[in-house]
């Protein structure tokens, strides 16, 4: 980042790189964009804020990667950064502690818009990254962000998960860390396409985990070169990656999962499935480096 757009951070905790103008408040910076196209920057700072975004394209960068965080305080009872412009980024924020009476608070809902997170960290709450199901929200995009310390069963009658998103359209999820987490699935995800490639999912310190991933209602497209540790503390160790557990809403001809690499915990229940589906469809299941566990197993 430029020394310019540095020093204008310096000047407020939030500024809007395209106008150099500063806010007191996160939810003023985001006021101030209205239905445009902006870039917020975020000084370093520990913040207990939240913000609704209810228009415009809007990317909430932090001047540097890690040094921005929020925590705790959530906007409608849901999360940290609620959004519904017509599409959101997020670089390089912290977000962690956050807990709601419904078991669902999330550092990021996204309920409107595209969503693009890179760089970010979601730590110690009931959900990291949830929302979709709107006919606006075609694709979101997860990149070099970890999650750790994620998820409930025991809070709400319905479980939480470290990424929970429902997208009629594609769900990319790359070189991405999921680890500690405390029930639920590490991705849960209602998509008609995904791309989960490069990513590490070590569950060696999980507690009450159930799926790494889950494929809840079907879904093609590729599942790769990902890194998987099954852990021994389950509420669900009957399977790594599940398919259609739920319903067959999308087709899952041509699903790819190939070249992972998966194995077990010491003392991890042994013998789990790596792929369950339950969806009938062709999928293609090669190339993986297995240790403990089946390759393959149709329900």
């Amino acid at each position: 980042m430029s020394l310019f757009l540095l020093a204008l951070a310096a000047a407020a905790p939030f500024t809007i790189a395209e106008t150099g103008l500063g806010y007191p408040t996160l939810a003023a910076a985001v006021a101030a964009v209205r239905d445009g196209t902006a870039t917020i920057l975020i000084a370093p700072g520990t913040y207990h804020e939240c913000v609704v975004q209810a228009a415009g394209r809007i990317t909430y960068k932090a001047v540097r990667p890690g040094t921005a965080i929020f925590e705790r305080v959530v906007c409608e009872d849901k999360a940290a950064f609620v959004l519904r412009g017509r599409g959101s980024a997020v670089e390089g924020v912290v977000f962690r502690k956050f807990r709601v009476r419904d078991g669902n608070g999330a550092g990021i809902r996204i309920e409107m818009g595209d969503l693009t997170v890179t760089r970010s960290i979601f730590l110690d709450s009931q959900e990291g990254i949830l929302g979709g199901g709107h006919p606006t929200v075609r694709s979101i995009t997860i990149d070099r962000s970890s999650f750790a310390g994620l998820g409930q069963c025991d809070e709400s009658p319905n479980c939480s998960h470290s990424v929970y998103l429902s997208v009629d359209g594609l769900v990319t999820i790359t070189h991405s860390r999921f680890e500690r987490g405390t029930g639920g699935h590490y991705v849960k995800l209602r998509a008609r396409r995904v791309a989960i490639t490069g990513n590490s999912f070590d569950d060696s310190a999980g507690r009450k985990t159930n799926y790494m991933v889950d494929l809840s209602e079907g879904g093609t497209g590729t599942i790769a070169q990902n890194m998987f540790v099954q852990g021994r503390d389950k509420e669900n160790r009957s399977g790594l990656i599940v398919v259609a557990a739920e319903a067959r809403t999308y087709p899952t001809d041509g699903l790819r999962v190939e070249g992972n690499t998966a194995g077990l915990a010491p003392g991890a229940p042994v013998d789990p499935a790596f792929v369950a589906d339950l969806s009938g469809g062709r999928i293609m299941v090669a190339n993986n480096r297995l240790t403990g566990m089946r390759a393959f197993e149709k329900r």
